[in-house]
């Protein structure tokens, strides 16, 4: 996930926000003044950065760690990104917490 700064220029009072951003899809913003991220329930697909200024945001805080080998990241239904733990079979989506068992635990540790 990469945060971007906005630094855009913009005449009056305009605040700029930070953006999270995984690929060209707006996954969240942090509101200026503010640190705790809005995450969207649908990423906003192709965010378009034309006209306006970014920096990126260094150290990223919303990078995500490298995993250990039998920890492997995937994608949930709705874009979000879950780990899955294939040595102890378990894993964060929301199914797993609620039932014990999901689709992603399923796919991976079962092939």
């Amino acid at each position: 996930m990469q945060a971007l700064l906005e630094t855009t220029a913009w005449p009056g009072n305009t605040a700029n926000h930070t953006y999270l951003l995984d690929g060209t899809n707006l996954v969240a913003y942090i509101r200026a003044g503010t640190s705790e991220p809005f995450y969207f329930k649908s990423p906003i697909r192709g965010f378009s950065k034309s006209g306006r200024k970014f920096v990126p945001v260094e150290p990223n805080p919303f990078s995500v760690p490298e995993l250990a080998s039998h920890v492997i990241a995937v994608a949930g239904s709705k874009g979000q990104t879950y780990t899955v733990d294939t040595s102890e079979g378990t894993c964060t989506c929301p199914g797993y917490s609620f039932r014990g068992a999901c689709k992603h635990v399923k796919e991976l540790v079962t092939a």
